[in-house]
């Protein structure tokens, strides 16, 4: 294509940042819920809690994974339970199951998704047939993963822990060998079953993935496409590098052009400026329907309650420079840092009252004395004072109830 085809259209649309900020809450669950399409926040018993839970990742798109538990559940557990009030850490826990509408997979991370876009990332299973880190460890270790097929294949389901390392009955190294089910994982062979004690446990994928996903594949040209309306619709305004980064499609500058046009020309979405405060405006995209959405959002009340908890990795909190473009909220993850240089605390988990980042908690909690221990709070130096710590304190309370703790070590005044 020539240089004229690859222009991209001039925009004839823009918003402010209180209206992208809002908007941004309303498409990640973070407002009413009749701004939101997400399931209502009231209380439910047994399967409900379960169906609210799918219902919610379905609105998602995708649940990042992570390890870290100290705060009293791990980060995707968090992230459902700052947009359900009746949620069992433990019942988010056993949501990835076969029968389930979900399956794993290398969305924005290792993630959660509906089990819908299971066509949609073909063309990533044949793209990590060379895995994106260790390179062709299938070619390099063919012995390690015929052994790997034909235990799970004869045996049945096999979980990371269960892989026999050097020096037991096995005769390959354990650590070469969970990288290779990984790769098997990334590359469609296998598919993530469930996870035990958040250990994946592996399976045939044919066994995991109902057919009717598995037969149908989309082509990449269709897949890109249908990924960047997705993750538009789940920012509700975005940069293109916020819609790259949301499912990691890197290298792929000249087909995103191609796909947003293609977008464009189906009036799916629209481009738009954001105005800054300063006067500044940035490049980004809308959907028709957000924009409409977005203007009724700047005359309603935002939210129904003082303060909620978001996890670090909660859809609104990755992109860093996003974040501090629309909340003017300087979001870090000081989990590596030493802690002598951490600012904040180790795994902080910021404050959302009505439609900003008001403080942060870093917490740890302590099973055995039934304790959620404050570690640090840190409010943030713009705002009332009053209502943040309101809302600070609301948030801590509706988050420790959640997780079966008592909070201590921090004292609203």
């Amino acid at each position: 294509m020539g240089g004229a085809d690859r222009r991209r259209p001039v925009p004839r649309e823009s918003i402010d940042i209180a209206a992208a900020r809002r908007l941004a809450l309303a498409r990640a669950g973070l407002l009413k819920p009749e701004w939101t399409e997400f399931p209502a926040r009231g209380t439910r018993t047994g399967s409900g809690v379960r169906a609210a839970a799918y219902a919610a990742i379905g609105q998602l798109r995708y649940l990042q994974l992570d390890t870290v538990s100290i705060a009293g559940a791990r980060s995707h557990a968090i992230a459902l339970l700052s947009r359900l009030d009746s949620l069992d850490p433990g019942v988010v826990e056993s949501l990835l199951r076969p029968g389930e509408p979900l399956f794993e997979y290398w969305g924005h991370e290792a993630s959660w998704m509906p089990i819908e876009l299971y066509p949609v990332f073909e063309f990533r299973r044949k793209e990590f047939r060379h895995h994106p880190w260790w390179g062709d460890l299938v070619g390099a270790h063919p012995k390690v993963a015929e052994a790997l097929r034909r235990r799970v294949r004869d045996e049945g389901p096999l979980r990371t822990a269960d892989m026999e390392g050097r020096g037991s009955r096995g005769w390959w190294d354990l650590k070469v060998a969970q990288r290779v089910a990984t790769a098997l994982w990334s590359s469609g062979e296998f598919a993530v079953r469930e996870r035990r004690n958040f250990q994946r446990t592996y399976d045939l994928a044919e066994r995991v993935i109902p057919e009717c996903w598995r037969a149908s594949p989309l082509p990449e040209r269709e897949a890109l496409e249908r990924l960047l309306l997705l993750a538009l619709r789940g920012h509700g305004w975005a940069a293109t590098g916020t819609l790259i980064q949301t499912w990691r499609l890197r290298n792929r500058t000249r087909a995103i052009d191609v796909a947003m046009r293609a977008l464009v020309e189906r009036g799916e979405v629209v481009p738009c400026l954001l105005r800054r405060d300063s006067g500044r405006v940035s490049t980004g995209w809308i959907r028709p329907a957000d924009l409409d959405l977005a203007a009724r959002l700047s005359r309603a009340r935002p939210r129904g309650d003082r303060g909620v908890l978001l996890s670090p990795f909660d859809p609104v909190l990755w992109d860093r420079a996003r974040v501090r473009q629309l909340f003017g909220f300087d979001q870090v993850l000081e989990i590596f840092k030493p802690a002598p240089k951490r600012i904040y605390g180790y795994y902080c988990l910021p404050v959302l009252a009505g439609d900003r980042l008001v403080a942060r908690f870093d917490l740890r909690a302590d099973r055995k004395a039934g304790r959620l221990q404050v570690l640090s709070y840190r409010p943030e130096e713009t705002g009332n004072s009053r209502v943040q710590r309101a809302a600070s304190r609301a948030a801590l309370e509706r988050y420790a109830a959640q997780v079966e703790l008592r909070p201590v070590g921090w004292r609203s005044g």
